[in-house]
């Protein structure tokens, strides 16, 4: 009798060992829904190889579930409906989390669209990785529990540069566009109101081809300084117009080492541009190993950190679940603490929003100190500030509905 007790005992310890370390070697797919084509293609394409690169990478510390990530690319085309499908047929195919970032026009619908299906699908139930739509509302009055953003929120970056008097901005006309339009307008009242915005447009997301006329306007209104929240081929072509039009007045931007614009940038003669982002050119340590290796792999930049924060905090949280299930995950992933790039950093659990710092760099030429050669221009991102978490932080109105 006592035999058999142990025997059994021991029979469920091994079965609990089985449990604990079922996950480890197993694959999780994650579909990677971006534009991979069309005006914005080179962008997406190279984040799907920041995507596959960092999920091959993980060192053990990094993926303590022992997870076989692999990424499945599904070219939206940066169209939402296009997305929509896409996700749709990710489900059909047993997928169960998903990630998006380029365009808060495809973001707000697809975090929509991912809560309204795993309302109707239980047990078919999918997270949402989102690595880069920045839209305020995501993480507000649209906020959804099955969406995770390891972006960083919109913050105010200006107050102290005392040169700046005259400001256009220029933007992409949706979402994000005008959500950088309005934070920094009432960034800028609050903490300058001695600076005047002399001129503001919208763009078209990717649809402009010419950009001299915009040029013209800035020039016209007498501007001292652009602020600008567009990435990828329109803001490469906003550059390269400025460029041609001998304009180089000083640029406040987000997305200035996005693929294109670097090289845009080192072609023309604009010494003072700044970058406001969750991270720089020249990190050193892991992260600066994950550049290298991307860029003698690729021979491209590795530039969406974000990646990387996404695919350790899913690892975390499988880890400490010791499952894979995506309702179990996403429970995990509220609240949690984790080592990212910036170090240790939390998924506020009141609207899933990552909390990071902030780096303001700064354009300048390679040097001792600040190596890392952006497109291989001659030029880097050199970092000249760090905001903390505390500080770069934004409040959120979010009243979150969480599955019963």
């Amino acid at each position: 009798m006592h035999f058999t007790i142990k025997m059994m005992a021991a029979c469920a310890a091994l079965a609990c060992a089985g449990a604990a370390f079922a996950q480890s070697g197993q694959t999780v797919k994650i579909a990677m829904i971006e534009g991979l084509s069309g005006p914005m293609g080179p962008v997406g394409t190279n984040q799907l190889k920041s995507w596959q690169y960092v999920a091959e990478h993980l060192n053990a510390a990094e993926n303590p579930a022992g997870i076989k990530f692999e990424v499945v690319p599904m070219d939206s085309k940066s169209s939402p409906q296009e997305a929509l499908n896409l996700l749709k047929s990710a489900v059909d195919q047993g997928i169960r989390y998903v990630a998006q970032g380029n365009g808060s026009n495809v973001g707000v619908p697809l975090s929509d669209a991912v809560g309204k299906s795993n309302e109707r699908n239980p047990g078919k139930e999918v997270v949402y990785i989102n690595y880069a739509a920045v839209d305020p509302a995501l993480t507000n009055e649209k906020c959804n529990y099955w969406h995770f953003r390891f972006d960083a929120d919109l913050t105010s970056f200006m107050k102290d540069q005392k040169d700046i008097h005259k400001v256009y901005l220029v933007n992409q006309n949706y979402s994000h566009g005008h959500q950088v339009a309005k934070y920094f307008k009432e960034g800028i009242e609050r903490n300058r109101p001695d600076v005047k915005i002399v001129g503001e447009d919208y763009v078209a997301l990717g649809q402009v081809k010419d950009f001299a006329p915009y040029v013209a306007k800035i020039k016209a209104a007498g501007a001292d300084t652009l602020v600008t929240g567009s990435w990828g081929q329109d803001f490469t072509l906003l550059v390269k117009a400025m460029n041609d039009a001998g304009l180089a007045i000083p640029i406040y931007a987000y997305y200035a080492g996005v693929t294109g614009t670097p090289t845009a940038l080192s072609q023309g003669k604009i010494a003072e541009v700044y970058q406001i982002a969750y991270n720089h050119s020249n990190y050193t340590g892991r992260m600066g190993e994950l550049t290298k290796g991307f860029k003698a792999q690729y021979n491209d930049d590795f530039y969406t950190f974000s990646v990387y924060n996404g695919l350790v905090a899913l690892s975390d949280a499988m880890a400490k679940t010791k499952s894979t299930d995506p309702v179990k995950v996403a429970k995990a992933l509220e609240g949690l603490r984790f080592e990212g790039f910036n170090g240790e950093t939390q998924i506020r659990a009141t609207d899933h929003q990552s909390q990071l710092g902030m780096w303001i760099s700064k354009w300048q030429k390679i040097d001792a100190k600040n190596s890392y050669n952006l497109e291989n221009t001659g030029y880097t991102f050199a970092p000249v500030k760090y905001l903390e978490p505390y500080i770069a932080s934004t409040p959120t109105s979010c009243q979150m509905k969480r599955p019963s």
